[in-house]
């Protein structure tokens, strides 16, 4: 079987396993699996809501959740050129929290009680507390030429803000379980006004991202290689960064921090396909998005009727492939 027959096999896989998930999510809930399927037979007013109102656009956006941060996971590998980058590395998570603590303690509510406006209005935070992390970060790091000083001001500038959130969060105590909430990161505040939003950043991050592919092919040979092919490496890293900055913002201040799955869908594409960074950007957006599916749909189905974090999951799934990971390499020496 040829490369591209393969990758295309690979793609067509994932998105069928995105609609078989999306199809399981509809008989997962608080309810019996008996009682949905009886809903989607015989429909009636509570059932269509239940069902097609939050069941299904919960399963979208967390699908378009996981495409975000599959999508930034890999191209935050592409930019630093280490496997071990993941979106939140120049603090953007941070900032993002504590930009969706501030509008918290200022609206004086809580997630759930956000309507539409607010839920936009709590991406809008998250991103301008990202966007704050991630220009401190280029800052402190004087630029974006040194990968290493990049790293080492974002871990930097990542703890900081995440002492700068607690300290803020104390000043509203009643504020603190819908940011645990957000910390420990869920999907069941997702309606179809976020899963559009989400829809359209990850057209407007995967885009230019997809056109700027060649970049990061090149920035994999070195940078002098890629000063030789005429790139501008600042600005072709500010200007992906800036994307990273985008879209985790945009995920993260929708279901909060969820962690590993950017670290993971890369990793998980590499392992089984040979690509470059053109078709890696979409089969980790793909692979992304199915492994948030599918950590909601055990979030729900673990201790149904209660759900768990969504990012608790993720945190023990991405934890222990890791560990395996990590394992067969030392195995193999």
């Amino acid at each position: 079987m040829s490369q591209s027959t393969r990758l295309m096999a690979w793609l067509a896989g994932c998105l069928a396993l995105a609609l078989l998930l999306a199809c399981a999510s509809l008989f997962v809930g608080t309810s019996s699996i008996e009682t949905s399927w009886h809903w989607l037979l015989s429909p009636d007013g509570r059932s269509s809501v239940v069902l097609w109102q939050i069941r299904l656009p919960r399963t979208l956006g967390a699908w378009c959740v996981g495409a975000l941060l599959g999508l930034c996971g890999a191209t935050a590998q592409g930019v630093f050129r280490n496997p071990l980058a993941e979106p939140y590395l120049l603090g953007t998570a941070s900032g993002a929290a504590l930009g969706v603590a501030i509008s918290l303690i200022a609206a004086d509510s809580t997630i759930g009680e956000l309507a539409w406006a607010g839920k936009l209005g709590l991406t809008g935070a998250a991103c301008l507390g990202a966007a704050a992390a991630t220009a401190l970060t280029i800052v402190l790091s004087r630029g974006v030429l040194q990968t290493a000083s990049l790293l080492l001001a974002g871990i930097v500038i990542a703890f900081v803000l995440s002492a700068v959130t607690s300290l803020v969060l104390l000043t509203k105590p009643d504020i603190w379980r819908a940011m645990q909430t957000f910390i420990l990161g869920s999907t069941g505040f997702l309606s179809w006004s976020s899963a559009t939003l989400l829809g359209v950043v990850f057209w407007v991050c995967l885009i230019p991202t997809l056109l700027l592919s060649r970049g990061l092919d090149a920035l994999t040979l070195g940078e002098d290689t890629a000063q030789s092919l005429g790139l501008s490496i600042p600005i072709l890293r500010l200007t992906l960064l800036g994307i990273v900055s985008l879209g985790t913002a945009a995920a993260v201040g929708q279901v909060g921090i969820v962690g590993f799955v950017g670290l993971m869908a890369p990793h998980l594409v590499r392992e089984t396909l040979a690509v470059n960074h053109r078709q890696l950007l979409i089969a980790a957006s793909l692979c992304g998005g199915v492994l948030l599916q599918a950590a909601d749909l055990l979030s729900r189905w673990i201790v149904r009727p209660a759900e768990l974090p969504v990012g608790a999951v993720t945190a023990c799934v991405g934890g222990g492939y890791l560990v395996l990971l990590l394992w067969r390499r030392n195995r193999d020496g």
